[in-house]
């Protein structure tokens, strides 16, 4: 349980006040409940005409038991009134009352649940907030080592769980301790003696319900990764959905999402059985206890009228069969809670992992470019160990262009991320007009770039909000004005509904070149003073390449740019080509120079010729 506490002291503290309205209503249905049943015992007096003695008011101050004087002064009151009004209309007053009383009991019972329904609910969306906010500031590195299924899975899943379990087990772990105090101290109140017995048996049901929960929530923990495998598999057959029905591999992928639900079926069958069998246990173990008391009482009220008459026993057996009610809700929740703190610690797994791209303590803003960036042996390895990069030396300079190529692995792309800083180098530093870029303002470093990618990044929504991505609040001339230089307008304008046509998932009612123009359009809006260009025309086919590659000519003039070349045709005219090999830089100058050494580059050159 320490873990559900802490959790709910990090989400409850801000919905402080609803949960103080919880308190206070529970305590009044908890006491109009108990006055409720109070009734019971005048009213069974009055029917079976056990009413003989004679009572007189009890002075408050007098020196006697509180119970004897508000037990005397209820039956001095009914008397009093039976004598004037007579039983039929005293039983009727009293049936009257009760109606009344029970009236403000659910009223205040249904408002004990109503203001927790904010807690339940911002609780729920707090939680998704977080681990969304969390998603988004975690570095590249973080999610090339998760499955994407994964952490769908968390969010949606997992969150869910936490509703459903914890979320709902707060009403019960409020509502119900109040109620079983109060019920409780009636018990004490009108026997102790009968109370200490039934107590003997309480401990009982309690370890029973223990011991079933913390099976529980093992078997939910492996339950909840099973739904993760399931998600991350939904999404693979989502994403490469044209290799599946080529390859004709339907039923390969039917066979292994069969295995995979077959499994959690087999899982989720062992945790419903447990949880299902909260019920009926508390029920049986409740039957019991109930049994053994009234077989104890009422022996005793057949053997000594003194103990305890039988009106005021057939009260005591409906409160403890009150009490019994919010037993058996704390043992639900026992099985609840459980469930929801295994998806918890999934969750936490993304809310405590670490981000090494830590901002500096007293962050420089930059407004702008004015001299280049600067890599001074550069050494990188990812986690697994392997070295990407190594003794990395290069100068790029306000305006140039400086074209990367390589084959397949050298470390052009990790080249490019170590820049917004995605990554951070092992060894070496990395300078902006002689700055460490660990010194800057994260959010001022990026500002400076731009991207443009060989897959289009575009989102389901107007092509008007994926241009405008970058800076919502552009209008709309200038929107139009960067789809112009991107070469993107005319299309656009060909559309039914021109900048507001949807443009699907990931832009899949557009065709490669027009999502990749809308791309750059995206970029040119952004106006960044740095560019970075990761094979935008690799995917390509000659006539879409024309029109983007004109339009990166737009985007270019005038900005420092860094492109990754796949095809070598494209950066004949850059500033400075490097050429990467291993991780390393082979050779560096423009491209006639770099044809005159007979190196590497002239090799690729020469394999891209044939």
């Amino acid at each position: 349980m320490k873990e559900f506490w802490n959790m709910m002291s990090r989400y409850v503290r801000p919905y402080g006040k609803y949960l103080g309205g919880s308190v206070i209503l529970s305590i009044f249905s908890a006491i109009f409940n108990i006055f409720s049943f109070t009734l019971i015992i005048p009213i069974l007096r009055i029917l079976f005409k056990l009413e003989e003695g004679v009572y007189n008011y009890i002075p408050w101050d007098a020196d006697v038991s509180i119970k004897e004087k508000a037990l005397g002064n209820l039956y001095a009151f009914v008397s009093e009134f039976m004598q004037i009004h007579g039983a039929g209309s005293t039983l009727f007053a009293l049936c009257l009352f009760l109606c009344v009383i029970t009236l403000l009991k659910t009223a205040c019972y249904f408002g004990a649940s109503a203001v927790m329904v904010p807690i339940r609910t911002g609780i729920v969306k707090d939680l998704r907030m977080q681990l969304y906010r969390k998603l988004l500031s975690l570095p590249i590195g973080f999610f090339s080592a998760e499955r994407r299924g994964d952490i769908i899975a968390r969010m949606s899943g997992d969150v869910q769980e936490v509703e459903n379990s914890i979320t709902a087990s707060i009403e019960m772990l409020l509502k119900n301790p109040i109620l079983i105090i109060f019920y409780m101290g009636t018990l004490f109140f009108i026997s102790w003696k009968l109370t200490v017995f039934v107590l003997v048996f309480a401990p009982l049901m309690l370890l029973v319900m223990s011991a079933i929960a913390r099976k529980l929530k093992a078997t939910s923990t492996e339950a909840q990764a099973l739904w993760s495998d399931t998600m991350s598999q939904v999404d693979e057959t989502l994403g490469g959905l044209r290799v599946i029905k080529a390859f004709l591999a339907e039923t390969l992928m039917i066979r292994r999402f069969g295995h995979v639900t077959e499994a959690m079926r087999r899982k989720n069958n062992r945790v419903w059985i447990r949880q299902a069998s909260a019920h009926p246990v508390s029920e049986f173990l409740g039957t019991v206890m109930i049994s053994i008391v009234m077989g104890f009482g009422g022996s005793l009220i057949l053997s000594s009228h003194n103990f305890i008459d039988a009106p005021t026993f057939i009260f005591y057996m409906v409160m403890l069969y009150s009490v019994i009610q919010p037993i058996k809700d704390l043992a639900r929740a026992a099985y609840g809670i459980p469930k929801g703190l295994a998806s918890m610690e999934r969750i936490d797994r993304i809310l405590n992992a670490e981000n090494p791209i830590r901002e500096a303590e007293h962050p420089l803003k930059v407004e702008g470019l004015k001299e280049g960036l600067r890599f001074e042996k550069v050494c990188f390895s990812y986690e697994d160990g392997k070295q990407v990069l190594r003794d990395i030396d290069l100068d790029i300079k306000k305006g140039q262009t400086v074209a990367i190529v390589g084959a397949s692995g050298a470390g052009k792309s990790t080249l490019v991320d170590l820049i917004p800083r995605f990554w951070d180098p092992d060894g070496g530093r990395i300078t902006l007009d002689g700055m460490p870029l660990t010194e800057l303002s994260i959010a001022s470093l990026r500002s400076l770039v731009g991207y443009v990618n060989q897959e289009p990044i575009l989102f389901n929504d107007s092509i008007f909000r994926n241009i405008a991505f970058a800076r919502p609040e552009a209008s709309r001339e200038e929107v139009e004005q960067a789809a112009r230089i991107a070469n993107a307008h005319d299309f656009i304008m060909e559309k039914e509904e021109g900048y507001e046509t949807n443009i699907g998932d990931r832009g899949v009612k557009l065709s490669g070149g027009q999502r990749q123009r809308l791309s750059i359009a995206r970029a040119v809006l952004k106006n960044p003073p740095i560019l970075i260009l990761d094979e935008a025309t690799a995917s390509l086919d000659t006539e879409s390449e024309r029109a983007v590659q004109e339009a990166l000519e737009h985007l270019m003039s005038g900005r420092t740019t860094i492109a990754i070349a796949h095809r070598l045709s494209t950066i004949k005219n850059a500033d400075v080509i490097i050429v990467m090999d291993e991780g390393r830089i082979v050779e560096k100058g423009k491209h006639e120079e770099l044809l005159a050494k007979d190196g590497y580059y002239k090799k690729l050159n020469d394999m891209q010729a044939l």
